[in-house]
C-alpha cells in the first residue's frame, strides 16, 4: 500500500519517485545511505507541486544536483531529496548574457560560452556540478567564481513562492550565498553577464584549465572536489602534504597522492571512513600548525 505522501504526489502528476534510494548512486564520492524518497523533477510546474505536497506532509527536504561537493552520511537522509531532471538542462544566449536552467552542467555551459566567443565563465570549465549548485555554493576556481558574473537567479522558495534574486540579494561570499543561511529555496534558472572575446583564445584558456585539473587532480577516482577551504594566505593541500598525510588512508578513503586537498574513494569507502579521515586531517593540521581547516564539502544526512 502506497504511503499518503506518494499518493498525493501521483495525484498531482509526479511520476519519477524512488523510495529508499541509495544516494551512493547519486554522489561523485559514491558513498551515502538511502533517501526516504528521491524525486526527479522534470518541469517548474512539477517542482512547485512537489513543494506543495512536501509542505502539506511537513517533510524535511533538500536538493542535490550532480552530487559533487557533497558527503551523505551512511544513515542516509530522512524525508525528500529532489533532483532537477532534463527539463532544467537548457541555456539561451541573449547578446552577451546567457540564461541557463538550474540543472545545466557547468562544464557544458563553460564550453558553449567559449565557443560563442564569450569570456568570463572559463573558471567553471572544471567544476563537476550544475548551475543551481554553483549559484547556491558560489562555485569557483582559477581566481573567479559565480559572484563575478551572475546577474540574477530564479528561485522557488520553500514556501512555494517564486522570486528572482539579484547578485546583491544573494549576498555571496567565499563558497557561500544567502541560500545556505537565511533563505531556503531551489535555484531553477540563472542569468550571467559575460563579455565578448575571441572564441579561439577563450577555448584555449578553457582547455588549459581542464588539462591542468586533469594533470593535478584525481578526477579518475570517486571524489568530491576540494575537501577543505583554503586558509587565509595559504593552501590546504600544501599544509596537508607538509604534514606527511599524502596517501594516508582510513578504510577505503585516502588522502589523494595526486592532490592532498582531495580525499578519494579507492576501495568501497563508507561515508564514515571519509568523515574519520577529514577529522584526522583537521586534528593533525591543528596540532602541527595551529590552523583550523574548514571543510568545503557539505556533510548531510544521518550517521
Amino acid at each position: 500500500m502506497r504511503k499518503p505522501f506518494v499518493e498525493d504526489l501521483i495525484r498531482v502528476g509526479v511520476q519519477d519517485i524512488k523510495e529508499n534510494e541509495p544516494l551512493s548512486r547519486h554522489t561523485t564520492w559514491k558513498v551515502g545511505g538511502p533517501a526516504d524518497f528521491l524525486i526527479n523533477v522534470k518541469t517548474k510546474n512539477e517542482l512547485e507541486n512537489v513543494m506543495k505536497v512536501i509542505n502539506k506532509h511537513k517533510l524535511p527536504w533538500r536538493v542535490i544536483g550532480r552530487g559533487s561537493n557533497l558527503l551523505v552520511r551512511d544513515g542516509g537522509i530522512r524525508g525528500v531529496v529532489i533532483k532537477l531532471d532534463k527539463g532544467f538542462e537548457y541555456f539561451e544566449f541573449q547578446g552577451t548574457k546567457v540564461i541557463a536552467g538550474g540543472g545545466t552542467s557547468t562544464v557544458m555551459l563553460a564550453t558553449k560560452t567559449a565557443r560563442q566567443g564569450l569570456t568570463g565563465f572559463e573558471f567553471a570549465g572544471g567544476i563537476p556540478g550544475n548551475i543551481g549548485g554553483a549559484v547556491y555554493m558560489n562555485g569557483g576556481a582559477h581566481g573567479s567564481d559565480v559572484s563575478e558574473v551572475l546577474v540574477s537567479a530564479e528561485v522557488l522558495l520553500e514556501s512555494g513562492e517564486w522570486i528572482t534574486l539579484s547578485n546583491e540579494q544573494l549576498a555571496f561570499s567565499y563558497r557561500t550565498s544567502v541560500l545556505q543561511k537565511d533563505m531556503r529555496g531551489i535555484v531553477t534558472e540563472a542569468t550571467f553577464q559575460l563579455e565578448e572575446g575571441d572564441a579561439e583564445v577563450i577555448t584555449d584558456a578553457l582547455t588549459r584549465f581542464k588539462d591542468r585539473r586533469r594533470q593535478t587532480q584525481p578526477l579518475q577516482l570517486p571524489c568530491a572536489g576540494s575537501v577543505f577551504r583554503n586558509p587565509v594566505g595559504d593552501f590546504s593541500g600544501r599544509l596537508i602534504e607538509e604534514a606527511g598525510l599524502r596517501g594516508y588512508r582510513i578504510g577505503g578513503a585516502e588522502v589523494s597522492t595526486m592532490h592532498c586537498n582531495f580525499i578519494v574513494n579507492i576501495d568501497q569507502a563508507t561515508a564514515q571512513n571519509v568523515l574519520d579521515l577529514i577529522a584526522h586531517v583537521q586534528k593533525t593540521i591543528r596540532e602541527k600548525y595551529h590552523v583550523e581547516l574548514e571543510p568545503e564539502v557539505q556533510v548531510i544526512g544521518e550517521a
